[in-house]
């Protein structure tokens, strides 16, 4: 059932109402489809009396010989079957014939006019009836001279569903009402698929373009509140980005007064160490100004070969460590084009794997196509990072002790600039520890 149930908004409202319609359609037509049938029964309850009675006036205007031949050469439906005979044919003690066919065929005495009564001498003199089952019953009419008329009348059963037109028009009915109702539905919830699509933008990128303020007095409200709260978060962006930027030009400053007062300084290791000092400073300031900008949310995507550029990625760091060229290697396609923005990858792509090499001492990627995205599996065979520490590396600035120190160099950002890149693409990085040891990062990209 779960299979069945549709995942969609739309889908579901459309199977709710769709099913609601054909239940109400299949009881409207059932109505139908009993009254047309009661209608038929009482029209052929009718002829079968008038039938009846003519039949009776027929034999009783004649004389008693006549009868066997006139009941003989008359032509009678289907339903009554009728013989002349000396006494009643009727068991006794049979149950009462229905109040309807009873009304229908005089024979409560009520008077109801199916049929014209008939004069007063051509009456039977004496009535017996009784029900025989199965929707028939059996009728006695004695002659005022001698004999009997007796009557076996069947009524047909009910066939509510034996005309096709029944199916037919259930079907035509069932499939306007879902096309009418699939319609509609769709295109009430159009509003909430742009908004998901346009939140989906919104995490993708800052600068996502606004939602259309129309439709619907609720769907226009929606979409005002959710161009607000988009602009509300790119203002923040903005005001975060120029204040570090404002910071960062204004440490550049006294950062620069202090190398030139370093480089007066007499004791030597004092001066190299004040210098090394003031470059990470530098390199720090310089990293954050970098993921506070967050270029990736700027820069146009467009088609881009992912595997010729982790390729590129791998041999520039083969050749700035030649030492480690035989620790870094590539699986995978050699063509696999995806919609990227180029320059961010290569910056997520290069931290990823210095990190590799920095930590590790080994760069092994693999690249898989997965439907219309992209997975790259990265292993190096560094000591791991324990399991409870491996979401903490992607905050900023994060170190972990005995992995990550500051003789190896970096300011912290590596991993949180690439999760942040993958993240803008609409995409994700993960990282768990191998069996064999060594640390597996896997990125995740949307086609």
């Amino acid at each position: 059932m779960k299979r069945l149930w549709p995942a969609s908004l739309a889908g579901r409202t459309a199977l709710v109402l769709i099913l609601g319609l054909m239940v109400v359609q299949a009881v409207g037509l059932t109505i139908h489809a009993f009254d047309r049938v009661e209608l038929q029964r009482a029209a052929e309850a009718r002829e079968t009396a008038l039938r009846s009675f003519a039949l009776w006036r027929a034999l009783v205007t004649a004389p008693p010989e006549r009868r066997p031949a006139i009941l003989a050469e008359a032509e009678l439906p289907p339903t009554l079957v009728a013989s002349y005979d000396a006494h009643s044919t009727l068991p006794p003690d049979l149950p009462h014939v229905p109040l309807p066919l009873q009304r229908w065929f005089r024979l409560d005495g009520a008077g109801l006019p199916p049929v014209p009564p008939p004069p007063r001498r051509f009456r039977p003199a004496e009535v017996h009836s009784g029900a025989l089952g199965r929707g028939s019953f059996g009728v006695s009419m004695r002659f005022p001279d001698q004999g009997w008329l007796n009557l076996i009348i069947r009524m047909p059963p009910l066939r509510p569903w034996h005309s096709d037109n029944f199916l037919v028009a259930f079907l035509a009915m069932s499939l306007a009402a879902a096309l009418m109702t699939w319609w509609a539905v769709r295109r009430l919830t159009r509003p909430v698929t742009d908004l998901a699509a346009a939140a989906e933008r919104l995490g993708r990128g800052v600068n996502a373009p606004p939602l259309p303020e129309n439709g619907p007095r609720e769907v226009a409200t929606a979409a005002a509140a959710f161009n607000t709260m988009a602009s509300n978060i790119r203002r923040f962006v903005a005001d975060r980005t120029q204040m570090l930027a404002a910071i960062s030009h204004d440490l550049r400053t006294p950062i620069t007064r202090l190398r030139l007062r370093a480089e007066f300084l007499e004791d030597e290791d004092q001066r190299r160490k004040m210098l090394a000092d003031l470059a990470e400073m530098e390199a720090m300031i310089a990293a954050t100004l970098t993921f506070a900008r967050d270029d990736a949310a700027n820069e146009p995507a467009g088609a881009v070969d992912l595997a010729s550029l982790a390729r590129t990625v791998l041999d520039e760091a083969a050749d700035a460590s030649p030492e480690r060229a035989n620790a870094i290697a590539y699986e995978g396609p050699e063509h696999l084009v995806l919609q990227l923005r180029p320059v961010s990858m290569k910056r997520a792509l290069t931290n990823l794997i210095g990190n590799a090499l920095k930590y590790g001492d080994a760069a092994r990627l693999r690249l898989e196509a997965r439907g219309q995205g992209a997975v790259l599996i990265l292993d190096d065979d560094g000591p791991g990072i324990p399991d409870g520490a491996q979401e903490a590396v992607f905050q900023p600035f994060h170190r972990i002790e005995g992995s990550r120190n500051r003789e190896t160099g970096g300011t912290g950002l590596g991993l949180t600039i690439a999760r942040s890149i993958l993240r803008a693409h609409g995409g994700d990085v993960t990282l768990s520890n191998r069996e064999g040891g060594g640390l597996r990062v896997v990125a995740r990209l949307p086609g």
